[in-house]
């Protein structure tokens, strides 16, 4: 079927890109595990370090959200002239907000440790973490924008292209960046230990934000932004496409508001455990969003055909490109659990040789076989969403979502306190309140928009 190849092509090297994604995370962390000092802690340097960043970015996934939902369907209207404009308003704000943020580093690092509890060795090499890499903030948000944008103009050729850039580069660079490139008995490159963990991925950053703009310049000066004029310029923030687009972004920061209270929750939740349970967080995490990664590519494919067939009001298109990714997204999940099942703790011994790390993630491997299948339908729905630029509905369904993590987060300590626990078992079983919280928000947004996708689906159909 058509719709089938349609799905791969933008799927595929979405799913390509997004693999080197996690290992980026995974080589940062194993390149802190196998330094020569106290793994555990430089693992939770890294894990607080990234969580920061996560703090900040997350507040302004509207960048790539919006824009990309809202260029999909101005694709699908065939108007290359809005297309332009969409872009360059969000270039313009995120280069705005960055300076914002460079401007604030040090309020913001203060304010965030004024909750984050971890020990003050995992802090101090946190903050390291923080300084240098925020000098990426305007290559950073530059490239959520742009990924956005290509991935609504329907070439996820070109998304890929820039993550596997950053990404590749920030897991060379850390490498050879921390622990130094010696051939024979000359040193081409010092070691610089945990601080070339950092300096790795900010000048990733910057490397893929130029790849994109050689791209823009190369694939779409011609038919896209030649169109552009003065007045578009001049008008960029004016107009009834500027209020929509931040009507919805208003939205979808209150959704990315409520995604840092749960993924950021996760991590400082678990850091009140001490470094080996903060360890472990941060290993399954990763590992758990490899998954995430893969259906990823497939809710990109959604999210860019359900909005290109909504501005064409192609009605049976939108519905055969909702049916069909969500076949190729839960077959995904299904991979993924004999994946974990066969694999999990292999998998645990690339991230860390710390026997005492490994040993107690294994005690929460059973987690990862109970998420693909919920976790999958909810991203998909993501996307389709996206796509749809409903972008109320997604706030929603993370409102609810934040309300199921905390009531089973809540419900399951307050078991635990009636206890009478010694504080390793207490700490054990806490670790698992945690995973059945993070399970019940993937639940409840799958729930939630799948629901409330028979309404929407009548409404935003109505051509």
């Amino acid at each position: 079927m058509n719709i089938n190849r349609d799905i791969l092509k933008l799927a595929l090297p979405s799913i390509l890109a997004n693999i080197t994604v996690p290992l980026v995370g995974m080589v940062d962390i194993a390149v802190a595990g196998h330094l020569d000092s106290d793994a555990a802690t430089l693992i939770g340097g890294i894990a607080i370090g990234s969580m920061l960043f996560d703090l900040l970015y997350w507040n302004f996934g509207f960048l790539r959200i919006g824009t990309g939902g809202l260029a999909a369907q101005a694709y699908g209207r065939e108007d290359r002239r809005e297309c332009a404009r969409i872009l360059a308003r969000a270039l313009g704000i995120s280069a705005a907000i960055a300076l914002f943020l460079i401007a604030v580093q040090w309020l913001f690092v203060n304010a965030a440790f004024l909750v984050v509890e971890c020990t003050p060795e995992v802090k101090t090499l946190a903050v390291r973490y923080f300084y240098i890499r925020i000098w990426a903030a305007p290559a950073t948000l530059s490239l959520m924008a742009l990924k956005g944008w290509f991935i609504g103009m329907q070439d996820s050729v070109s998304a890929m292209v820039a993550d596997v850039t950053v990404n590749g580069i920030n897991i060379i660079l850390s490498i050879v960046l921390a622990l130094g490139l010696t051939v024979g008995d000359v040193t081409l490159v010092p070691a610089m230990g945990f601080d070339g963990v950092a300096v790795g991925t900010l000048a990733a950053q910057w490397t893929g934000l130029a790849v994109c703009v050689v791209i823009l310049a190369s694939k779409y000066r011609k038919d896209t932004f030649a169109l552009l004029q003065r007045s578009d310029l001049m008008t960029l923030f004016k107009g009834d496409q500027t209020r929509r687009f931040f009507v919805m972004n208003a939205d979808l920061f209150v959704r990315s508001l409520c995604f840092i209270a749960i993924y950021i929750g996760f991590t400082v939740i678990s850091a009140r455990y001490g470094d080996i349970l903060l360890a472990v967080s941060s290993i399954l995490m990763k590992l758990l969003l490899i998954f995430s990664y893969f259906t990823d590519g497939f809710a990109y494919a959604g999210e860019a055909l359900t909005g290109r067939y909504i501005g064409a009001k192609d009605r049976p298109m939108v519905r055969q490109a909702v049916r069909w990714t969500f076949a190729w997204s839960m077959g995904i999940a299904l991979i993924f659990i004999l994946i974990y099942h066969f694999a999990g703790v292999p998998m645990l011994r690339l991230m860390t040789s710390d026997a005492d790390v490994i040993q107690a993630a294994g005690d929460y491997l059973p987690w990862l076989l109970l998420m693909p299948i919920v976790g999958c339908a909810a991203f998909t729905w993501d996307g389709i969403y996206i796509g749809a630029t409903a972008s109320k509905k997604m706030r929603n369904s993370m409102l609810w979502a934040v309300v199921a993590f905390a009531l089973v987060w809540g419900a399951g300590i307050m078991v635990l306190t009636m206890q009478d626990l010694a504080t390793h078992a207490y700490n054990k079983a806490a670790m698992h309140v945690l995973m059945a919280a993070y399970f019940a928000h993937l639940l409840a947004r799958t729930v939630y928009l799948s629901h409330d996708w028979i309404k929407l689906k009548d409404k935003i159909l109505r051509f």
